[in-house]
């Protein structure tokens, strides 16, 4: 049976036997298992992880983005700190506050909420953190550490990918990985991480773009698919091998005035046709989205014990 006959003849049925990769019943666990750690940390007269996050201007999204890190913070038992910054804030006092975040020993990570305002760049601002504070993993210290297979904070959903391969038991050596999008935050990191010497990892890994040519055909030769290209349902049945797992990176809002809210999300990936096909998947919400705080949380815990840098 072709891939158009089996999506035609399942469209709406998911094989009992695939697997629902729950990001949210993930990133709950290893929030628990944080919050463990940093009781463990303050029973032995520790010093409690301290997260710091800078805010510029107004933008809604960027404002619910840090008030759900905030409020992780509170639940694992760390310290946070939200500096708000007006939007226009010049890029010098910006990089004077990353800096005087950087002396601050009690802090042990930061984060610039990005988007940036257009007048300040945010390779400068990147540059100006201390990599050993640089949660995010953004840092070129970080990422060249990453890419010499060295202890270094990952970027947050990079992280949370792996980490949903590894406690779903997800076969990675040998593989043939195909990563759609080749962003510094996800698709270079992710490749990168695919084809490292570990678990997960071992796999041979193609890095596809908007440039790639005859990509559905790269597609359907993946055992496992990363889609991460920022387009609503850009990938269809016909572009998955069945059996695959299919990770979705993507979160878009669309209208849907059946639902009480007037909108639904849906990702990168047209869910209805490919689970049925996939022998593993992320749903859009509920998958990737919330392991991205729980990375950021792991991070900090981790540079407060002095795990990565010494």
């Amino acid at each position: 049976m072709s891939i158009e006959e089996y999506r035609l003849k399942n469209k709406r049925i998911r094989d009992p036997m695939s697997i629902l990769i729950d990001g949210k019943k993930t990133a709950q666990d290893i929030k628990n298992e944080i919050a463990a750690r940093v009781a463990e940390i303050k029973q032995a007269g520790g010093k409690q992880p301290h997260l710091a996050a800078i805010l510029v201007g107004e933008d809604g999204a960027s404002q619910t983005y840090v008030g759900a890190k905030v409020k992780a913070c509170e639940e694992v038992g760390f310290t946070s700190t939200l500096v708000r910054l007006a939007a226009e804030v010049s890029e010098e006092e910006l990089l004077q506050t990353v800096e005087d975040i950087n002396q601050n020993l009690d802090i042990d990570g930061l984060i610039v909420q990005l988007p940036l305002p257009a007048h300040i760049s945010v390779d400068k601002v990147t540059n100006r953190i201390r990599p050993e504070k640089d949660v995010d993993g953004f840092t070129p210290a970080n990422v060249g550490r990453l890419t010499l297979n060295w202890p270094a904070y990952v970027s947050a959903t990079p992280y949370g990918i792996v980490e949903l391969l590894k406690r779903y038991q997800i076969e990675t050596s040998g593989k043939h990985c195909v990563v759609i999008g080749r962003s510094h935050i996800v698709g270079s990191p992710m490749s990168i991480l695919m084809a490292r010497n570990g678990y997960p990892g071992n796999a041979t890994v193609t890095l596809t773009h908007s440039k790639t040519k005859d990509l559905a055909t790269i597609c359907r030769m993946a055992d496992v698919l990363i889609v991460a290209i920022g387009k609503p349902e850009f990938v269809t049945a016909d572009m998955v091998k069945p059996g695959a797992v299919v990770i979705d990176v993507g979160i878009h809002r669309i209208v849907d005035e059946t639902k009480k809210t007037g909108f639904r999300l849906i990702g990168d990936v047209k869910y209805d046709e490919v689970a049925p096909i996939a022998s593993a998947i992320t749903p859009v919400p509920g998958g990737v989205g919330p392991m991205t705080i729980a990375a950021l949380l792991y991070n900090t815990l981790q540079s407060a014990e002095k795990k990565v840098f010494g």
